[in-house]
């Protein structure tokens, strides 16, 4: 297999690891690397990435600016279907994982590369997901997976390789990190090292993207956010790039302690992680939807949509992203939204998101329906009895049978 691979596209983040994976594939495959960046909203200068690349000899260097496709493409359409894994995670890292997939695929196709590879490890989801999404989008693309490979298994052995091969290496990585964090502009992600035993309550430093209840605002802060077909497009009436509203809904949430959350979760490989979350504007976005639709969608529609999502929130978490059943599923969700607009105010205020009001052209809702006052609608109180005893019937008759 070592002969046969001769170019690759790497996910490149520029960081100690892919660092010293791209030069792990030029020397074990002496093959052409090509390097992809994508910036996600992570919040990292990207850019020395091509510095570090160029100085490993790399002639090829993608680095994208991905941000409106990631938000617009992805989170929006997960977040009409009011998506949580486990009932908690709004899936931060997972519904990255196939635009990068997708982007590589594509450059794999412009490049002439036969091979991919992504710098994820042999224990975790992202390994699945970067490699079910290569596979359904170019079946006989060639995948590497460097941790699966490698005798690089321990932060000693990529240093001294590192060191080997005059890789720089960042200080704060000479010894044990503290922890991995995983970054885009819908959240943050920490795992391993000394979050790795649940009974360790996390340290205030590892969280970025928030401030604790106790230095949040003392004031509340009030928003306003409108929705057109169950997507978010404007704040306080401003209209705003799909890119820029997420920006502003994470800085309001941040100042307001709001997005943090403490996960063990079942992973698709088996075994359980911990992950410290933060996903603040996310947090806020998941509320106010689910305000908008409580106005403008039927029972049916929205019992429904309550019962497909855990279905869909684990094809997302599982990397079967593009996968018919997820299509399937997003022409359902996406066929809800059609009439969900309108606006929500919200009041944020240590670590809380309270809806102040809402209101809707498309609102279900019928004040002099649902009224206790007398007043002139379809509805016959007197229909109810009927309604009842029709479905009484078989539990008077399970009643029964137990006599």
């Amino acid at each position: 297999m070592t002969n046969k691979i001769k170019k690759v596209v790497l996910a490149y983040s520029g960081g100690l690891d892919t660092s010293i994976i791209l030069k792990w594939l030029q020397s074990t495959y002496d093959c052409e690397v090509v390097t992809f960046t994508a910036d996600l909203g992570q919040g990292d200068e990207i850019e020395p990435a091509r510095k570090k690349a160029e100085m490993l000899g790399v002639k090829e260097i993608y680095i994208e600016d991905l941000r409106e496709d990631f938000v617009s493409n992805y989170i929006f359409p997960m977040f009409r279907a009011n998506t949580l894994y486990e009932g908690q995670y709004l899936l931060g890292t997972a519904i990255a994982r196939p635009l990068i997939a997708k982007r590589q695929i594509e450059i794999a196709n412009e490049t002439g590369a036969d091979a991919v590879c992504h710098g994820a490890t042999g224990k975790g989801n992202d390994q699945v997901r970067f490699e079910l999404g290569y596979y359904a989008l170019k079946p006989n693309i060639k995948v590497i997976s460097p941790w699966r490979d490698w005798d690089l298994k321990s932060r000693t052995k990529l240093i001294e390789f590192a060191e080997e091969n005059q890789i720089p290496i960042p200080k704060d990585k000479k010894g044990e990190a503290p922890f991995s964090i995983d970054a885009n502009i819908l959240h943050t992600s920490s795992e391993g090292k000394l979050i790795e035993n649940p009974e360790n309550e996390p340290p205030e430093y590892i969280y970025q993207r928030t401030l604790s209840i106790d230095d949040s605002n003392d004031i509340p802060t009030e928003i306003t956010i409108g929705f057109e077909k169950g997507d978010p497009i404007s704040i306080n009436g401003n209209s705003m790039t799909p890119v820029k509203l997420f920006e502003k809904l994470n800085e309001v949430g941040k100042q307001n302690g709001i997005g943090r959350l403490d996960l063990i979760e079942n992973r698709y490989v088996g075994m359980k992680s911990r992950g410290i979350y933060e996903t603040p504007g996310g947090t806020i976005l998941l509320k106010a939807h689910r305000a908008i639709e409580e106005l403008t969608l039927d029972s049916g529609s929205m019992h429904l949509k309550d019962e497909l999502m855990p279905k869909y929130a684990s094809l997302i978490y599982n990397g079967l992203w593009f996968s018919p059943e997820r299509e399937m599923l997003q022409k359902a969700i996406d066929q809800s939204q059609v009439y969900v607009t309108g606006e929500i105010s919200l009041k944020l205020h240590k670590g809380n998101i309270i809806v102040m009001n809402r209101k809707s052209d498309y609102s279900l809702y019928n004040a002099d329906l649902v009224s206790f006052e007398d007043t002139d609608t379809d509805y016959n109180q007197n229909d109810a009895g009927g309604f009842i005893k029709i479905n009484s019937l078989r539990l008077k008759l399970l009643s029964n049978r137990k006599k």
